[in-house]
C-alpha cells in the first residue's frame, strides 16, 4: 500500500526514486476506492489445489479483491468434479461482457504439444484477445506464460533435453522494476516444465523486457513495456510439497525424470523438502496487484474498452 505524506514534503522525491509509492494528501483526498476484480483462468488439472495456492497469494494483502474463477469448455476436466465447476466456475461466454482489473492465466501440463494442438487453444486465444480490451493487467504463469508470449508477441517455446524441475537461484536484472520491489538481489523460485523460451528472443523484441533470470533455469520473469502483460515462467504459487508430489507421480508412471534440483536436502528424495521461495512468491503477487493493478487501473472499468 502507498504511504500517505504531506504535500511538498522534501522526502517525496527521494522515496519515489527508490520505487516507494507515496501518495500526497491532495491525491489521497481525491482517490476513489473500490474492490479489485480479478479473473483466474485455471488451466491446471488439479483445479482445487491450484485455486487454493493462488488464492493464498492474493489474500495476503490489505487490498480488497473479488476473484472470479474461469474454466475452458473445450476441454473436459477429469481431476475435478463437474459439480465443483458448475458451482464455482464460469465460462467465457458468461464473463465476456465484463471488465476486470486483473487476470491470471495458470500453467497447464501440455508443454510437449504444439500450441495449436491443444484442444482448448482456439478458446484460449479468444480469451487472450478479449483480455487486451477487457482486462487492465494480465499475469501469465508457466505454460500460460509461454502461451501468452507466443500469442501476443510470436515468441516460440523450445523443448528441453529433459524436464526442468526444482528450485533455482535467480538474479534480479531490473531492480528498478516495482514488480521486484523488496526482492533480494538473488532469490529462489520453483520451475517444473519440459519447454523454455530463449532470452535472446525476448531481448530482441523492443516491446518486452526481462526482469529476472536464472543461469540454470533461464528466464523467470518478463513483462511488456506497457505493463499490460506479465510472464512468469516458473511456479511461485507452489506449496512446499508440490514438486515432490509431481516427482513421485512421474516416477510411479514410469517416466525418466530427474530429482528436483536444490529442493530435497542433499538432493535426497526420501527427505522432507523445505520451502525457500515463499517470501519472494508472495512479494511477486503483492507487487503485481499493488503497482500494476490497484495503482493504475481506471476507477471506471468501462473505460478499458468496448467488449467484443
Amino acid at each position: 500500500m502507498p504511504i500517505r505524506i504531506p504535500d511538498q514534503l522534501p522526502a517525496t522525491e527521494q522515496l519515489e526514486s527508490e520505487n516507494i509509492f507515496v501518495m500526497t494528501e491532495h491525491r489521497a483526498m481525491h482517490q476513489d476506492i473500490r474492490p479489485l476484480r480479478v479473473l483466474l483462468l485455471n488451466l491446471m488439472p488439479k483445479k482445487i489445489e491450484t485455486e487454493t495456492q493462488i488464492m493464498r497469494k492474493l489474500s495476503n494483502t490489505p487490498l480488497q479483491i473479488e476473484v472470479e474463477l474461469l474454466h475452458t469448455i473445450s476441454h473436459e476436466s477429469k481431476n475435478v468434479s463437474q459439480e465443483h465447476l458448475k458451482t464455482f466456475y464460469r465460462t467465457f461466454d458468461q464473463v465476456k461482457d465484463n471488465r476486470y482489473d486483473g487476470m491470471i492465466i495458470t500453467g497447464a501440463p501440455v508443454e510437449l504439444h504444439e500450441f495449436e494442438d491443444v484442444d482448448y487453444w482456439d478458446e484460449l486465444c479468444r480469451i487472450m484477445k478479449w483480455s487486451t480490451t477487457n482486462v487492465h493487467s494480465t499475469l501469465h504463469i508457466c505454460w500460460g506464460a509461454q502461451a501468452g508470449i507466443f500469442y501476443h508477441y510470436g515468441i516460440q517455446k523450445h523443448e528441453l533435453p529433459k524436464k526442468l524441475s526444482g528450485v533455482f537461484n535467480h538474479d534480479v536484472l531490473k531492480p528498478s522494476s516495482p514488480l521486484v520491489r523488496g526482492f533480494d538481489d538473488k532469490f529462489w523460485a520453483p520451475h517444473s516444465r519440459h519447454t523454455t523460451v530463449d532470452a535472446a528472443d525476448i531481448e530482441a523484441d523492443p516491446r518486452l523486457e526481462i526482469v529476472a533470470q536464472s543461469d540454470e533455469a533461464g528466464v523467470y520473469i518478463a513483462k511488456s513495456i506497457d505493463s499490460r502483460h506479465f510472464f512468469v515462467f516458473g511456479h511461485p504459487e507452489y506449496d512446499t510439497d508440490t514438486l515432490r508430489n509431481e516427482y513421485n507421480r512421474d516416477v510411479n508412471n514410469g517416466l525418466d525424470v530427474p530429482v528436483p534440483a536444490h529442493y530435497f536436502p542433499s538432493d535426497d528424495p526420501t527427505q522432507e523438502p523445505v520451502s525457500t521461495w515463499r517470501a519472494h512468491a508472495q512479494l511477486l503477487y503483492t507487487n503485481w496487484l499493488n503497482y500494476y493493478v490497484y495503482q493504475t487501473t481506471p476507477y471506471d472499468l468501462d473505460s478499458l474498452g468496448d467488449a467484443e
